[in-house]
């Protein structure tokens, strides 16, 4: 086994008028609110993509798939944590996660530590161990047409048995 490991994560959804905005397990004050089968939280959505890849589990979307009706509307914290006590049941533990919002007008930086601690509090990790970044699509595009919200996360992960995030020297 691979003493480290590293995941990306990736999603993108519709905005349509109506808010709040869910991000990160936390509700913006914004006007708009990301359209999807479960509660589309792009943020949470990254964050799961970034970790099943990093330990080869796939996606979100094979271990929650938008045929089953039981996904429909599903809170996307629960989904992070059934994908992450997978991850934690090949042996990995979060060394951190670095994670950036592509938005245009929803603002992130208000509500940035909020977000921080709800994911660093699904996950059992250290709030300092979760960074999270708001950039905007500078009027270009879908993000900046304010169309659609992204996210992408790494996310680097160590065996347990390393001793890494104990400090010690990694083989």
């Amino acid at each position: 086994m691979n003493a480290i490991r590293i995941g990306l994560g990736y999603d993108i959804h519709r905005l349509a008028a109506g808010g709040p905005l869910r991000l990160g397990g936390v509700e913006l004050e914004y006007d708009k609110h990301a359209v999807g089968h479960s509660d589309a939280d792009v943020l949470l959505h990254a964050v799961t993509d970034a970790l099943l890849g990093a330990v080869n589990l796939g996606d979100i979307g094979e271990m929650f798939p938008n045929t089953a009706v039981e996904n429909r509307n599903r809170n996307s914290g629960e989904m992070l944590t059934i994908a992450w006590q997978r991850v934690q049941e090949r042996g990995f533990q979060i060394a951190n996660l670095d994670c950036v919002v592509h938005a245009q007008a929803a603002k992130i930086l208000p509500a940035r530590a909020a977000i921080q601690e709800r994911i660093a509090e699904l996950l059992q990790v250290p709030c300092d161990a979760i960074s999270v970044k708001g950039k905007t699509g500078e009027e270009v595009g879908p993000i900046g047409r304010e169309e659609a919200i992204s996210a992408q996360c790494v996310a680097l992960l160590v065996a347990e048995k390393s001793g890494f995030l104990a400090g010690e020297d990694v083989p």
